[in-house]
């Protein structure tokens, strides 16, 4: 597995007041997942994803049949922020406000804002591949140009 040292492909959308630009360190990495995190909602992705009428890429990368997967555990220890997640019913006005709305989704918070590492189209690029994933976050950072913390 690749291991995630520099991060970020994305749009910045959050800026600092005082200087007008984004934060070039990364606080913590945000997940949105495109379905609601209810009992109801739970259910109705696991049928609607049997039935193909239900997608998320963000849920191939981290999660198997029911259970985050092994390899996603592993991947998101040596992350060198915390790597938190939420549904769509569940996700801060911010986080909403940042994506535009978009799921799946993965942000990145820096002191000056949210910033957009990667959208539907690069999570689905990633085919549920967890060495994918991280490569295409580590590509997404340095082409935003942010820092990790030390």
């Amino acid at each position: 597995m690749t291991s995630v040292s520099a991060f970020v492909v994305g749009t910045v959308l959050g800026v600092s007041e005082t200087t007008g630009r984004a934060s070039a360190t990364v606080r913590r990495l945000v997940g949105v997942y495109n379905a609601n995190g209810t009992l109801g909602g739970e259910l109705a992705y696991f049928v609607g994803a049997r039935l193909g009428r239900a997608h998320c890429a963000l849920c191939d990368v981290t999660h198997g049949f029911v259970r985050e997967r092994p390899e996603w555990k592993a991947c998101r220890v040596t992350l060198p922020v915390p790597f938190e997640t939420y549904h769509l019913n569940d996700r801060p006005e911010a986080v909403s406000a940042a994506s535009r709305g978009t799921a799946p989704v993965v942000l990145a918070e820096t002191d000056g804002g949210l910033v957009v590492l990667l959208g539907p189209e690069d999570l689905s690029a990633c085919a549920g591949s967890v060495d994918l994933f991280s490569s295409a976050l580590e590509r997404a950072a340095a082409n935003a140009g942010l820092n990790w913390p030390t």
